[in-house]
């Protein structure tokens, strides 16, 4: 059952009720098609990396540092993460607009880079980023993530996603990371079963 958790998560929107393919959920500027998750191409690299910028600025003014690592990730830094990462991004149409990788050591799936265009925040993309990526590294018994002690909101997803804090690292006099865990359980074939039904 595991096996097709990515699958399910990232095509859920074909089992709500009418055309999926004419499914549209409500914003706030309009209507728009759901976006669907995949595996990023390597010619979406560039748009990543322009969109992560973009959203990184509130964390950047956040803890007032813009030499954040997302924020000075360079192109070349990225190409080479296809390597050793999986990348999944949220694509509206052809438009990416959200994105989350990840990499299996050990075991432990770390993952990281969770991004949402900001005109899409708060309307569960992000969760639905977090369910594929944990879908598409079924086989960790473990997953880790870090974000800022002040970053409240990605705090507040991720304590919903069953993450809990096991360590912080201070990284400068106005940055601390808080590192999460969640151990693999069934929690994520629930939630897809639970989207399933909706």
């Amino acid at each position: 059952m595991v096996s097709f958790v990515l699958e399910t998560v990232i095509r859920f929107t074909h089992v709500s009720q009418g055309d999926p393919e004419k499914r549209r959920i409500q914003h706030q500027e309009g209507d728009y098609m759901e976006p669907i998750i995949m595996q990023a191409r390597v010619r979406d690299a560039e748009t990543i990396l322009k969109l992560q910028y973009l959203c990184y600025q509130t964390q950047a003014a956040l803890y007032n540092d813009y030499t954040l690592p997302p924020l000075t990730e360079s192109l070349t830094a990225l190409l080479f993460e296809y390597d050793t990462h999986s990348i999944l991004v949220a694509r509206l149409g052809e438009e990416v607009v959200g994105s989350v990788r990840g990499q299996l050591r050990e075991g432990t799936c770390h993952i990281g880079r969770l991004i949402v265009h900001p005109r899409l925040q708060g309307h569960g993309l992000g969760t639905r980023l977090m369910y594929a990526i944990e879908g598409h590294f079924h086989s960790a018994t473990r997953y880790e993530l870090f974000t800022g002690y002040r970053s409240e909101r990605n705090l507040h997803l991720y304590h919903k996603l069953g993450y809990t804090r096991f360590r912080e690292e201070t990284v400068s006099p106005q940055l601390r990371f808080v590192y999460l865990e969640k151990q693999i359980s069934h929690h994520i074939i629930y939630e897809v079963e639970k989207e399933r039904t909706r």
